[in-house]
């Protein structure tokens, strides 16, 4: 049995708990799925995959590791969603206590409702931004309303969302739409005129949760449902630095990796993608 790799390949001191200003939680979970099951192997591929990777950030002129990086134990509870859930929401309320900046790894997009939670019952004034070919808004899917197709239908409940990249729904979802805070593939995958318009509906705090199949398939073909006609590289990071840039985020996500050992790269580009994110983060931290 191999030990499990921490983010980056990192060790200590930049791996230790204690003095880390991040931590990465990995939720290996795939129980509510639907079509390409495998999601509950994202985690240790991203985290495979990470350890691979530069850590200077031409882009930032930064090297965010410095400030600490801890991988925590995964979360493997379950099989239920709501136990799973729940689970997620007390780790990582536990971490934010403790001053962590959390990026949870997933897994399915369940994952996130409890994460989403946990920044709501600590943080006033939140928006959760998603970026997802799916809007994820139905009130329960397959007897469970903790079901992956039922995340922003929760985060709702809790705090203002906006959705970017959406490109399917079910009929049932159209009332649940919130006009105005909806970003249509299909309008924005071109051009960079909606991102003042997205950015201008976020609140002061902001959670981001990206579900990988936003990305067009042709970057991102590693997912359990992959949609034709989503964003590419370059749109997305330039978007979300714009985020980190205007709000305060207080923690975020990035799930729905399904790695195929024939498509290495899409490890790469969700390991390259949060390592992205937290750079944003720490831009301006010495």
């Amino acid at each position: 049995m191999t030990d499990p790799i921490n983010y980056a390949g990192l060790r200590p001191p930049h791996s230790d708990f204690e003095t880390a200003r991040m931590v990465v939680l990995p939720v290996p979970y795939d129980g509510t799925s639907t079509w390409g099951k495998g999601a509950d192997r994202g985690p240790a591929a991203l985290l495979d995959a990470s350890a691979n990777m530069e850590l200077y950030d031409i882009e930032t002129d930064s090297e965010v590791y410095t400030l600490g990086i801890h991988t925590a134990e995964p979360v493997t509870d379950g099989p239920a969603p709501e136990t799973m859930v729940e689970a997620v929401r007390r780790r990582v309320g536990a971490l934010l206590d403790r001053g962590k900046f959390v990026l949870t790894v997933g897994g399915e997009h369940s994952v996130s409702i409890g994460a989403v939670a946990a920044c709501a019952a600590r943080c006033k004034d939140l928006t959760v931004l998603q970026l997802d070919a799916h809007s994820d808004l139905r009130d329960a899917y397959e007897g469970s309303r903790y079901n992956h197709a039922c995340v922003m239908a929760r985060a709702a409940e809790l705090c203002d969302i906006v959705q970017v990249g959406i490109r399917s729904m079910d009929v049932s979802e159209k009332s649940a739409i919130q006009p105005g805070r909806v970003f249509f593939a299909e309008t924005i995958y071109d051009h960079d005129e909606w991102f003042d318009a997205a950015l201008d509906r976020l609140t002061a705090n902001v959670y981001i949760t990206v579900d990988l199949d936003v990305f067009d398939g042709s970057e991102m073909p590693s997912t359990g449902t992959p949609e034709p006609g989503g964003l590419r590289w370059y749109q997305v990071i330039a978007f979300l630095r714009r985020v980190f840039a205007r709000a305060s985020v207080v923690a975020c996500d990035v799930v729905e990796l399904c790695p195929n050992k024939h498509h290495r790269a899409a490890d790469f580009l969700a390991a390259r993608l949060t390592y992205k994110m937290l750079s944003y983060r720490f831009m301006d931290t010495k």
